[in-house]
């Protein structure tokens, strides 16, 4: 099975899982990634990994920066930074806008409203109510788009502040803003105020919100995969450090630390793995995982790998995935 090449092209990314490698690890993929063909990688923006058995949880910023030293085509995003509590959004702009620079315009910001795994920890509070959250996400990227149009800056909103506040080094180019939506109401936000779309899940209506609402931008989405050369080690895998991925959003958005999520993803069984992941190594069945994407309208995807080998996983795209998936990379040369 290969898709058509008819279609639209789409471009196909790798998602650095920060939770589960440390800094070194994690620029070592990237430079991997884009030797094997990536379009771009994209990196979890967290404080505390999801379990304690992932064992890591590096600064974003930091590891982004270095790889656009070591890499020259590859693109970067952020998979999401939450603007709202844990980091100012005038602390997200003038990140953005340097890494926009360093990385000679290859950087997107994905932003979303955040969970509580990685925001409480500064001590503020993270908002019970999911409308709050999103308006505060109203307001930071409204802050944002401030400080990228130059000068000194002040805002006073219900939630955020800014006072007196000018961002010296902006690229002529801004990056992409790419927001992260689970429902209606977010995939209007990004279609008012961001420059695309920032999704979990496969659904249509997501991306008829945000169409709809006047998006037109690029459609980024996860596709969830767990790769090793038989299926049962690639279940295994996923399930000892990705089983929080099955309990949903309204659970991954609220608890406030690994041993939660320990507690909440124990009754989560191997065949929970297979019908949220894609396991092992036959190419058809990637293909099958990324065309629902397609089909539901998104054209910015990232494989997260869950499987116990990402030198594996890379080496299986570049042989057996890349030409098939009608990737940028792969069509251009």
């Amino acid at each position: 099975m290969t898709i058509d090449p008819e279609e639209t092209t789409v471009q196909i990314g790798y998602k650095l899982a920060a939770e589960g490698f440390g800094p070194a690890e994690l620029i070592r993929q990237a430079v991997r990634a884009e030797a094997a063909g990536f379009d771009f990688v994209e990196i979890s923006d967290h404080f505390h990994p999801w379990l304690d058995n992932q064992g890591h949880s590096p600064f974003a910023w930091t590891v982004l920066g270095a790889i656009a030293a070591k890499t020259e085509r590859i693109g970067l995003a952020t998979g999401v930074t939450c603007p709202t509590v844990r980091y100012h959004p005038a602390i997200v702009a003038q990140a953005a806008a340097t890494l926009a620079l360093v990385s000679e315009g290859r950087f997107t910001l994905g932003i979303g409203s955040g969970e509580r795994l990685n925001e409480h920890v500064v001590g503020t509070g993270f908002p019970d109510a999911v409308r709050v959250r999103h308006r505060m996400l109203r307001e930071a990227l409204e802050i944002i788009r401030l400080l990228w149009r130059g000068g000194y800056q002040s805002y006073q909103g219900e939630y955020l502040q800014l006072s007196d506040a000018r961002i010296f080094d902006l690229p002529d180019e801004l990056p992409v803003v790419a927001v992260a939506a689970g429902g209606p109401a977010a995939a209007r936000l990004a279609a008012e105020l961001g420059d695309g779309l920032f999704a979990t899940e496969p659904k249509p209506d997501i991306v008829e919100h945000y169409q709809s609402s006047g998006g037109r931008g690029p459609r980024y989405a996860e596709v969830p995969v767990a790769w090793a050369p038989d299926e049962e080690a690639a279940v295994a895998a996923a399930l000892e450090t990705s089983r929080w991925a099955v309990t949903g959003w309204k659970v991954m958005s609220e608890l406030p630390n690994p041993a939660n999520f320990a507690a909440a993803s124990a009754t989560v069984r191997p065949d929970d793995i297979r019908g949220a992941f894609t396991c092992g190594s036959v190419p058809d069945d990637y293909v099958r995982a990324v065309q629902e994407y397609r089909d539901a309208g998104f054209d910015r995807l990232v494989l997260q790998n869950a499987g116990p080998d990402p030198d594996g996983f890379i080496d299986f795209y570049r042989d057996e995935l890349r030409a098939r998936l009608g990737s940028a990379a792969a069509a251009a040369g």
